[in-house]
């Protein structure tokens, strides 16, 4: 419990720490203001089109995972997940 304590203390700590300064924040394109932190912003729209295919590809592999680890489909008696389950 201490340990989980301590460790949401130095998430709260730490959050201001990823904002943005007003500089930084005023020169953002106006889709990542009070997203993205300090950083090198997107040179070109081939960066968003990067990034979106990469959230798209992890979302179709977190519903799968999730989809098959709660179904998987498994019906031989054989199988592993049965000597787990009994």
């Amino acid at each position: 419990m201490k340990k989980i304590s301590f460790l949401l203390l130095l998430a709260l700590l730490s959050a201001p720490a990823v904002y943005a300064c007003p500089v930084c924040e005023r020169n953002k394109p106006k889709i990542l203001q009070g997203i993205t932190p300090h950083g090198s912003m997107p040179n070109s729209n081939w960066d968003y089109v990067i990034v979106i295919i990469a959230v798209l590809l992890l979302l179709i592999s977190l519903f799968f995972s999730v989809k098959w680890l709660i179904s998987p489909k498994e019906g031989n008696s054989d199988h592993i997940k049965f000597s787990i389950i009994k």
